[in-house]
């Protein structure tokens, strides 16, 4: 028994929990002896807070033992990505600079689950500064490997989130997203993961007490990472609200209206017209069967809209605000660290504060274009990234490989510059490989992200946890 709980979805470990069947401080060591068993060879969890998971789980049992209501997550560890605080732990970024950074309170998503009942169980791997690459390697910490195959990528930035929870390390991982972070490493890792809308979780993404530039703060969006759409949504639910540490969170209901059926939903498999492989295009026939099999109106579509406009404003966006800091940011992401940028920045330079203006102005276009899409398609199907995995660091090997990455993650990119929710999920296996999709839906209906992929679930299976393979 002891054994297969870190097997059980989070749901279930917490309904164990509170029904006495296992005592949270059995589930904790049953991740704890998984990590030991498994992370040697994944490198997923870089912070380890044995002592302090087991301290808080024996709470759990001490208020269970009370009579205390036990919150939805009583006893579910999870892991954390390294760019977001835990109260008495260094967030380091993964960068030597910030080893010993350490968080003087929890981030609010840390806080939101912790409150009903969650154990943070470590820290997770990813790039340094989240600038380092797409491939989760740090200056700290290595190389994390993803248990499917160690010769692809596991992705990034949320890398160790989606390596840890794949694996069976932890039910959850909270991870963030600001063009593909989240999304992509679900994808590659064969989980689930879901990036919310912007404003729809409150979120604290500053280094020390400034707060960071525009697309810093309208790109990013933290989101968690499960095995299944059920703790997806389960995870989304206590996310979700506002806090006043981040004016940006907004009170929107967590479901909203009905709509009327069958819900239309426009499948795009290429988007911009720039290639997709033909296993990703497989990937998502796959899931737009299993939608129509469960009553979905899915009619392909030629594209979104202004997806061109969308790369080029965001991209010229965050690498007019790379611009202002880079010199002091790029000793801090040590050897090597620094080609992924810069790779970017040869290829969009900065614009003078008057274009800046106006691309702030392109950005609220898009969106418009985008709500009137919606309007007839509430949900998009498309890819997370429309080129097979690809080999760790291979997105800064040279010029070319970098604009293949950035090109299959397009979909990603122009998503998060229009702020609207998605969720990866799985489609099946390939070769040894786990492909997903994502769906794409109105801003503030993750509902609809939610219920459309746990439909592709339904249908195509859940694909983890998997033990290490070479």
């Amino acid at each position: 028994m002891h054994h297969a709980l870190w097997k059980r979805t989070a749901r279930a470990q917490a309904m164990a929990v509170r029904a006495g069947e296992v005592s949270a401080l059995d589930l904790v060591d049953a991740h704890l002896d998984r990590i030991a068993e498994v992370n040697p060879a994944v490198n997923a969890v870089t912070q380890l807070l044995a002592e302090r998971a087991r301290a808080d789980a024996a709470e759990v049992d001490r208020r269970r033992a009370a009579g205390a209501e036990l919150g939805p997550l009583a006893g579910v560890p999870f892991t954390v990505k390294e760019t977001t605080a835990i109260e008495g732990v260094p967030t380091t970024y993964g960068a030597e600079r910030f080893r010993d950074f350490v968080a003087r309170c929890d981030a609010p998503p840390v806080a939101r689950l912790r409150a009903a009942g969650g154990i943070p169980i470590g820290h997770s791997n990813m790039p340094t500064l989240v600038l380092a690459g797409v491939h989760s390697r740090s200056e700290l910490f290595g190389d994390t490997v993803n248990p499917w195959c160690a010769d692809v990528t596991p992705g990034g930035s949320s890398g160790g989130d989606g390596a840890a929870v794949a694996s069976g390390m932890a039910a959850l991982g909270l991870g963030n997203d600001s063009g593909g972070s989240v999304r992509l490493p679900a994808s590659f890792c064969g989980v689930v993961g879901l990036k919310p809308t912007y404003g729809r979780f409150p979120a604290d993404h500053r280094i020390g007490p400034d707060d960071p530039a525009l697309s810093a703060q309208v790109l990013v969006v933290d989101g968690p990472l499960a095995r299944t759409v059920d703790d997806l949504r389960l995870a989304y639910e206590l996310l979700a609200g506002t806090d006043p540490r981040d004016p940006r969170a907004v009170p929107v209901p967590l479901y909203g209206e009905p709509l009327p059926c069958p819900l239309k939903v426009a499948l795009v498999t290429d988007p911009g017209g720039h290639g997709v492989h033909p296993t990703v295009r497989k990937a998502l026939e796959s899931a737009a069967d299993a939608l129509r099999d469960a009553g979905y109106r899915v009619d392909e579509v030629t594209d979104v809209p202004r997806l061109d406009d969308a790369l080029d404003a965001y991209g010229r966006m965050t690498c007019t605000e790379f611009a202002t800091t880079w010199p002091s940011v790029k000793p801090l992401l040590g050897e090597g660290g620094h080609r992924y940028i810069e790779m970017g920045m040869r290829r969009t330079r900065p614009v003078e504060l008057t274009e800046y203006l106006r691309l702030i102005g392109v950005r609220m276009g898009i969106q418009r274009d985008w709500a009137v899409f919606l309007e007839e398609y509430p949900l998009v199907l498309g890819p997370v990234f429309t080129d097979p995995p690809f080999a760790p660091g291979d997105e800064m090997r040279d010029t070319e490989s970098h604009q293949r990455v950035q090109n299959a993650l397009r979909l990603c990119t122009a998503t998060s510059f229009v702020g609207v929710p998605a969720v990866a999920v799985p489609t099946g296996v390939v070769e040894g490989l786990p492909y997903g999709v994502q769906l794409v839906g109105r801003s503030y209906r993750e509902d609809l992200c939610l219920e459309a992929a746990e439909e592709v679930e339904r249908r195509l299976g859940v694909l983890t946890p998997v033990d290490p393979r070479p």
